[in-house]
């Protein structure tokens, strides 16, 4: 899959699922790189083909009604939507 890296302190793994034009993803990344946060994003709607389909297949394995932005941290824990207090808990 085509995550993309954002350079910041390591907290386990970080995979931010979302939208190019979802004004709450950005609000989401913006929140991750205030925090300093290495995370990997990819944007859902930009993908094409086969590519798209396992991506949307692996977003449906944390959250089946494909909502944006998911927030996956280290395989465990999920956090659907800009949720800053969850966000912030989660990264301990």
């Amino acid at each position: 899959m085509g995550f993309e890296h954002v350079e910041g302190t390591e907290r386990g793994s970080v995979r931010l699922f979302a939208l190019s034009t979802c004004g709450w993803c950005k609000r989401t990344r913006e929140l991750l790189e205030e925090l300093g946060v290495a995370y990997d994003y990819i944007y859902v709607d930009l993908l094409e083909g086969e590519e798209r389909e396992n991506v949307i297949e692996e977003l449906k394995r944390w959250n089946l009604s494909l909502s944006f932005p998911t927030l996956v941290i280290n395989d465990e824990e999920v956090v659907v939507g800009f949720d800053p207090l969850s966000i912030k808990s989660s990264l301990r």
